[in-house]
């Protein structure tokens, strides 16, 4: 049976792409140090459900990926594909500590880094990183080749300083590595600190909707089937590269909230506040590379995701509306 190590397998991606592995006779490995960065609740549950829904092909190990021997030790095994996911997410909790940013997002994948020259481990990295480090950026779409000189959050300059040292460890030791860019990733058992998590909830539960800025700034929503999809088309890549993954069209925020307004049949309350200086303005990614060299391309428009995850909150919403947004 192929093997994965997946890190941050309790995260939203991670725990969606150990699905997508495990419902393709993969035995997975996967850690995760269960933080409190947002409501653990969230995490227990995506580990519970790949723990009884796939018994004898699914191991965890709570571990720290700043734990590096322990990290060693399971790396030292055989695997088919190496995937870091695990990271500390969100750009307005960077800038309040950026210190835990750094440590999880750079000095966690050079851990990881070290221990493939050390072992020489040929199989393939992927490295998870932002559409944050584009900035914001005027030229639409986001091109791979944009410079990303200008981050605007610690959080980005956490994940480009990721992807200068993959490139380092490639260049001076040959290592396989495959960097992805998410755009705005969304779906089932989604992080309860973005936004369309926090807008359904809010709407559903009759609560008032917090929205920074006037609601006109567009994102590229990702849904994460897409991306659990393009991670498992990567599993024989060599050598290194840098490859958006978005859904090639952004939307505004106020699209997505009247969209849920009309799955819910509910008026949202809405509340604004200033745009946060941190936040970009607009994300659209290029998503030729991707089909080019993973001959992937989303499948899911934003109409689409959104009335399958907001059907799931509906039908989870004994637990998920006590999930603690802050």
């Amino acid at each position: 049976m192929k093997k994965v190590f997946i890190t941050g397998v309790a995260g939203f991606i991670g725990f969606h792409t150990a699905k997508k592995f495990l419902n393709n006779d993969f035995y997975v490995v996967g850690i995760d140090d269960l933080n409190n960065h947002y409501d653990k609740k969230m995490k227990i549950k995506r580990i519970e459900n790949l723990k009884n829904n796939f018994k004898d092909k699914f191991q965890f190990y709570k571990t720290d990926i700043l734990d590096k021997t322990k990290i060693e030790k399971l790396l030292k095994k055989d695997y088919d594909l190496i995937i870091n996911l695990c990271a500390r997410a969100g750009v307005r909790y960077s800038v309040v500590n950026p210190f835990i940013y750094f440590q999880t997002n750079t000095i966690g994948v050079l851990n990881i880094l070290e221990i493939m020259k050390k072992f020489k481990i040929e199989t393939t990295l992927i490295q998870a990183s932002t559409s944050s480090v584009y900035g914001n950026n005027n030229k639409v779409p986001f091109n791979e080749n944009d410079k990303v000189d200008f981050p605007l959050s610690p959080y980005a300059a956490s994940k480009k300083a990721s992807e200068e040292i993959c490139f380092t460890y490639h260049y001076l030791y040959n290592l396989n590595i495959l960097v992805f860019r998410f755009f705005t990733v969304y779906g089932t058992f989604g992080r309860p600190d973005m936004s369309i998590f926090r807008f359904i909830k809010w709407i559903a539960e009759d609560e008032t909707l917090i929205l920074y800025g006037d609601g006109e700034q567009e994102r590229d929503f990702t849904y994460v089937d897409d991306v659990s999809n393009a991670i498992f088309l990567a599993l024989n890549f060599k050598g290194f590269d840098i490859i958006n993954l978005g859904n090639d069209n952004p939307v505004k925020l106020n699209y997505v909230i009247n969209q849920i307004e009309n799955l819910l049949n509910k008026k949202a309350k809405i509340n604004k506040f200033p745009a946060h200086p941190a936040d970009v303005k607009r994300t659209c990614a290029d998503i030729q590379k991707a089909k080019k060299i993973l001959n992937w391309e989303p499948k899911t428009r934003i109409e689409e995701g959104l009335k399958i995850i907001t059907d799931w909150y509906l039908t989870e919403r004994d637990w998920v509306k006590k999930i603690k947004l802050d």
